[in-house]
């Protein structure tokens, strides 16, 4: 027997050295990584005891001593020689695993969610060796001092926050605001306790480790990001259950697997910032597609067409590409469809009756459209939403950032208070973009512009609207850029416009006329989408040799799916032509607002002088530049 053990020692030692060579020779250290060398200009806290625990094998990184360290390849592979002491007591360590299992806890310090062993390394060695999964340990927590410019440290502590809530220390995500997500989510988590004393251990137990199992017996670890990730994508697309469906949550499992997989490789999801990328095609192949049966296309309006000024614009898009296709296709559009039941069951009973393509309109028909598109994987589905991209479902929309930029000039221009104003719903990345791009337009022709922004909290709320209106207005801003019901939409009708650029009247403390609108062209959008679909180039654009890849659809000035209504009326006439100059500039790709440098609220530089953010960096915003103020109001 010992002998076998012997060899067991050896073949992990090969491991270990092929790994130490390989690292070697790319430049980087092929030894253990040690926590007093990563620590030594650190400031820690504080040190908590969190009491012995089963610790994941994977989070162990390392071993506290630089001396200890040098035993031990980059994953725990054993480096000494076979005739050593170590060499011994490894394969005495070996010996007791395979009888009756290794069980004295090890120590450990957790330092940024990852641990390093104080005692046990050998131990640690043996089990990653067998592809154990954990091992019990006592925990010591190292806690850094709080720095606002460290994004790690700011995800850790924002960890430690959800730790103390909860008590839960396995659900590390990757973006602190997604600990926002999951506390919202568990806010409303109230099952029946049974033997668990709180819902967050019945969470752990009854929802998230068979979730966790799942999600690693069908390929999770291959994918590059936590399993917390994996599950809040999850409860995202199903909501929360307050148990764990194990047959369907198995079911759905591959397809999320691959959205998580399209999600990190960026190639696997293509953006398409400029309309031409769709027209390469050839006469013939726009003939060919045609001659197939009529296609079937559904459009979802989450409000009444007669009573909101989006639906209505989205209507008009509809009703112009059906007039341009004619016989090659079907359309009918369903209004009202708020509720993620209802939009559900609308879309089961559109693929039952053979619809091809459907589009929803509105950023809350989100989650349950990609629900649908994985579930129904022959359908093309599209949601228009200015968030990140998925595999499975197409999303479209303008880079609405531009023409806020060309108002925030307007705005910048006018203003007599140097304050203007912004109100929206939410803070969500396109409107985050949308705001520093109007900021931006703003101080680029007046340096002492500053943004003001309220946010109502509720989406779609004229009262909410103008109460954070006034509030503005008692800010002193002059000019607020706003989706209101206040003024005269007469001229912006056709385009189904509600946001609007407004000037205030200083003395009635009121909207007194509105100077500039964007707008929106989806007869553009949606000719341009459909014609692909129907001579060919889509399928050939989403399908390569290797994998899928959906298209996601991010058109700006150049498509002509956006632009500008200004109000010649008001708005001067150098200002119309500065605008229209801007205009072209950015049509041609002469000129990008977020172009370097740009510096934050707390005067960090974001983005440094010559560079310009990428599609992703703009879709993901989640700061604002340093003449915007948001308002607590």
């Amino acid at each position: 027997m010992y002998e076998n053990l012997k060899e067991l020692y050896n073949d992990a030692r090969a491991k270990g050295k092929k790994e130490y060579n390989r690292r070697k020779a790319r430049g980087k250290s092929g030894h253990l990584t040690s926590l007093d060398g990563l620590i030594v200009d650190i400031d820690i806290m504080t040190t908590v005891d969190l009491g012995e625990m089963e610790i994941p094998l994977k989070k162990i990184k390392g071993t506290y001593s630089n001396f200890r360290r040098m035993s031990f390849s980059k994953s725990f592979m054993p480096l000494e020689g076979p005739n050593s002491e170590f060499a011994s007591k490894w394969i005495t360590l070996c010996e007791a695993h395979l009888d009756e299992g290794i069980r004295d806890p090890i120590k450990v310090y957790e330092y940024m969610n990852f641990f390093y062993v104080i005692e046990g390394n050998k131990r640690v060695s043996v089990l990653k060796h067998f592809g154990a999964s954990a091992i019990r340990g006592q925990i010591l927590r190292l806690i850094p001092k709080y720095d606002e410019y460290d994004k790690d440290v700011r995800l850790y502590y924002r960890f430690l926050e959800f730790n103390r809530e909860t008590q839960l220390n396995q659900l590390w995500l990757s973006d602190p605001n997604d600990y926002d997500e999951l506390d919202e989510a568990l806010s409303s988590y109230n099952p029946e306790l049974g033997f668990y004393n709180d819902k967050y251990k019945h969470f752990y137990h009854e929802v998230y480790l068979p979730f966790r199992k799942i999600y690693k017996e069908l390929g999770g670890d291959a994918v590059q990001v936590t399993t917390a990730d994996a599950f809040l994508l999850f409860i995202k697309i199903y909501d929360l259950p307050l148990i764990l469906d194990v047959n369907k949550t198995r079911e759905v499992m591959p397809q999320l697997i691959r959205e998580l997989v399209s999600s990190d490789v960026e190639e696997s999801m293509e953006i398409k910032a400029r309309s031409t990328d769709l027209e390469k095609t050839t006469l013939l192949e726009s003939f060919s597609g045609l001659m197939g049966k009529k296609m079937k296309i559904a459009f979802i309006y989450a409000k009444k067409i007669e009573e909101s000024g989006w639906s209505y614009s989205h209507e008009l898009g509809r009703l112009a590409v059906e007039e341009t296709f004619k016989d090659n296709i079907e359309t009918k559009s369903f209004e009202n469809i708020q509720d993620d039941d209802q939009l559900k069951a609308l879309i089961d009973e559109l693929v039952q009756n053979n619809y091809q393509a459907i589009f929803t309109t509105a950023v809350t028909h989100r989650k349950a459209t990609l629900s649908a598109a994985l579930l129904y994987d022959k359908v093309k589905f599209f949601n228009c939403s200015g968030s990140r991209p998925y595999v499975h479902m197409s999303s479209y929309y303008g880079r609405s950032f531009e023409t806020r930029f060309l108002t925030g000039m307007i705005a910048g221009s006018m203003t007599n208070s140097n304050i203007i104003g912004y109100t929206a719903a939410s803070p969500t990345p396109d409107t985050i973009s949308c705001i520093n791009a109007y900021a931006i337009g703003a101080k680029m022709v007046n340096p002492n512009a500053i943004v003001k922004v309220a946010y109502t909290g509720v989406w779609n709320s004229p009262k909410d609207n103008e109460k954070k209106i006034k509030s503005l207005i008692g800010e002193g801003a002059d000019y607020i850029s706003s989706k209101n019901n206040m003024l005269s939409r007469t001229a912006t009708k056709p385009y189904g416009i509600t946001s609007m650029l407004c000037s205030v009247n200083t003395e009635t403390k009121t909207l007194e006329d509105y100077l500039a609108a964007p707008i929106w062209k989806w007869d553009v959008f949606y000719t341009k989408i459909i014609n692909t679909m129907l001579n060919g180039s889509y399928s050939r654009i989403v399908k390569n040799t290797k994998s899928t890849k959906l298209i996601n659809f991010w058109w700006g000035l150049e498509s002509g799916c956006i632009d500008i209504y200004m109000n010649e009326n008001i708005v001067p006439t150098e200002t119309r032509k500065l605008v229209n100059l801007m205009k072209r500039l950015i049509s041609t790709d002469q000129f990008r607002p977020f172009n370097g440098p740009l510096k934050d609220q707390a005067g960090v530089i974001r983005v440094f002088d010559e560079r310009v953010l990428s599609a992703t960096e703009i879709i993901e915003m989640d700061w604002y530049v340093s003449n915007v103020k948001i308002l607590d109001v």
